[in-house]
């Protein structure tokens, strides 16, 4: 069953669900399912646009504020034990502590728009013990903007696609498509280089959850600079 199909069939439902999972930590196409039916609501106007952003936002929040309360009780307990089964390996969990620990909202509220923070910023902010009411700002001020983005321009993209047929319309289509490329070559490049960081100022073996003198686990022999 594809992403198109489930949101044909169950609208809203999908949508909610999708993005409250991925939100939460589950590792779930839910901003595929949020542009996929706000393409169909532009290309077909069966579902309205303005219901699907209101629900993606409400359902990112609600989604975040679970993940970040079950990162905070147990986070780093599950990351040390399971990350590695979820893509949340030794390297991606000291990133996140170098991340949050410089620039925790910020990492909040951009998280958002990338694909593998979307899915563990909240849990990560738990685990990180960042405080809630920080948390709660960015958290609802980034997913209502995501939410807006994502549901809007999709929405007119579905409208685009149903009036395509000039060789204008075409090529910018193909140059959308080609900036979306560059893009995640960009992220991945970038990604590598956080990495590196990370490595430099967490060295050594993620600790076991409970060792004195660690910061959520990670050794803390080594700060980074601010």
């Amino acid at each position: 069953m594809t992403i198109h199909h489930l949101v044909a069939t169950y609208g809203y439902g999908a949508v909610f669900v999708l993005v409250a999972a991925e939100s939460l930590g589950v590792p779930l196409p839910g901003e595929t399912a949020l542009v996929a039916a706000a393409t169909y609501a532009g290309a077909t106007h069966r579902l309205s646009v303005w219901v699907i952003f209101a629900i993606a936002a409400a359902a990112a929040i609600i989604g975040d504020t679970a993940g970040y309360w079950i990162g905070d009780k147990g986070g780093y307990r599950l990351l040390y034990k399971y990350g590695r089964y979820v893509r949340l390996d030794e390297p991606k969990i000291k990133v996140a502590h170098y991340l949050f620990d410089r620039r925790g909202g910020v990492v909040v509220f951009f998280g958002r728009f990338v694909a593998v923070l979307r899915t563990y910023a909240a849990f990560l902010a738990g685990t990180t013990k960042m405080r809630y009411r920080r948390f709660l700002a960015y958290n609802a001020s980034g997913g209502i903007v995501w939410a807006a983005v994502y549901t809007f321009v999709a929405y007119h993209a579905g409208s685009l696609l149903t009036r395509v047929s000039t060789p204008v319309d075409v090529a910018f289509a193909s140059l959308a498509v080609v900036v979306i490329v560059i893009g995640m070559l960009v992220m991945r490049r970038h990604m590598s280089a956080l990495t590196a960081r990370a490595e430099e100022a967490y060295p050594g073996p993620l600790a076991p959850p409970g060792t004195r003198g660690s910061h959520g686990g990670v050794p803390t022999g080594k700060r980074p600079s601010p």
